[in-house]
């Protein structure tokens, strides 16, 4: 049941996010849309910054990042949620989403490093090698979403993965 009311007050936000941007929206509008008081939506979200990220980590937790059919998908599927990004990496809030990917990308590609190499720390050079590439990656997803890009997904996910270090490529590949 807690999982469906999150998704509700997803498909919500993001049904008030085709009408305006995120810094437009307010809580108290956002819960009469979805019928609940505000006790409901704090319960689950701290915040719409919160539940845009919730929104994010959604696609990306199901998403192997070092697959680059599953990357294209993932891209895909950003892209048939177009306004929804667009307006979320428009949002120049404290806490936009493009803050919370780089973040959750450069966290996750740090454990499957830390795996790969049998290590509980890394080297100071892939981490800057792993922050560079994630919030590089992150930057042209965005700039593809942005500009409505024709490029496929399925090119924008091989060049991101081709464009790798490849000190970081010889850990991952």
């Amino acid at each position: 049941m807690k999982d469906l009311t999150k998704y509700w007050i997803a498909d919500k936000l993001k049904e008030l996010m085709k009408r305006k941007s995120l810094d437009k929206i307010r809580i108290t509008e956002l819960c009469a849309l979805a019928e609940i008081d505000r006790t409901t939506f704090y319960y689950h979200f701290r915040d719409k910054a919160d539940l845009v990220a919730w929104i994010f980590y959604e696609d990306a937790f199901q998403t192997n990042i070092l697959d680059v059919r599953e990357a294209a998908e993932s891209l895909k599927r950003t892209k048939e949620n177009y306004i929804f990004f667009k307006r979320a990496f428009e949002d120049a809030s404290q806490n936009p989403l493009w803050r919370y990917m780089q973040e959750y990308y450069s966290e996750r590609y740090m454990e499957i490093a830390k795996e790969r190499l049998g290590s509980d720390t890394l080297d100071e050079q892939i981490v800057f090698s792993i922050r560079m590439y994630s919030y590089g990656t992150i930057a042209m997803s965005q700039d593809w979403i942005l500009s409505d890009s024709k490029v496929p997904a399925e090119k924008e996910a091989v060049m991101m993965f081709a464009s790798m270090p490849e000190s970081l490529r010889g850990i991952f590949f």
